[in-house]
């Protein structure tokens, strides 16, 4: 189920597509200021989810997108004793009310952290985007639905949730980062559209965590 751990790594790790330079030194500094907020409404800084542990931190464009959904349903594969290994914790920040948090949680049977960020102050100061970008033959391995299901089955949801809102702003691209222990900044991806995720095992990789078998088809390993 799981290939070797590989050694973390310490500087940007640069992509063919979406990989932004690392943030500069105030933005980082602005960002680790401003509140994150959790499940029960508690507003926390967001420093204090990678200042003594190195931390994956994902932000997603909002909890009622399908991409995002099917993006956060292969992080929840993600087992808690390899996180626990490498000593590296696993964290998803969207852009919605915290009251949506659990029931995203529950939607997606995500079981690590999940954090809000409302007025999208960290989405600002690191520069993730709104709006697509041009490169619409980007694809998420961890996309399943095409653009009419998905989109169908977005809208769905908001009509049946207990309030019609797009839990967050529908426009809003996400990324995702490395960060700490401290000021450490290992990795930055900004996304350019809803489907420019970084693999999920790419970043288990670069933050020396085992990586997993997102297929059902089983792995064949060499002896």
């Amino acid at each position: 189920m799981a290939g070797p751990p590989a050694p973390p790594v310490t500087q940007q790790v640069g992509r063919a597509r979406g990989c932004g330079q690392r943030p500069e030194p105030g933005e980082l500094r602005e960002a680790a200021r401003c509140p994150v907020v959790d499940a029960d409404g508690r507003r926390i800084p967001f420093e204090a989810l990678y200042g003594e542990q190195k931390a994956i931190v994902v932000f997603v464009r909002n909890f009622l997108c399908y991409t995002c959904k099917e993006y956060v349903e292969d992080l929840a594969k993600v087992p808690k004793a390899f996180l626990q290994e490498a000593n590296v914790r696993l964290i998803v920040i969207g852009q919605s009310s915290y009251h949506h948090i659990k029931p995203f949680c529950s939607l997606t049977g995500y079981t690590h952290e999940m954090y809000v960020d409302p007025q999208r102050e960290i989405y600002k100061t690191f520069g993730m985007k709104r709006g697509e970008g041009n490169n619409v033959s980007v694809r998420s391995p961890h996309v399943k639905s095409n653009v009419l299901l998905g989109s169908i089955r977005s809208m769905w949801r908001a009509m049946t949730g207990p309030a019609f809102d797009f839990q967050g702003d529908p426009a809003q691209q996400g990324g995702a980062l490395i960060l700490g222990p401290g000021n450490e900044v290992h990795f930055l991806h900004l996304d350019k559209n809803r489907l420019d995720h970084v693999p999920i095992n790419t970043v288990l990789q670069l933050a020396g965590v085992k990586t997993v078998n997102f297929t059902n088809k089983p792995q064949i390993i060499d002896i």
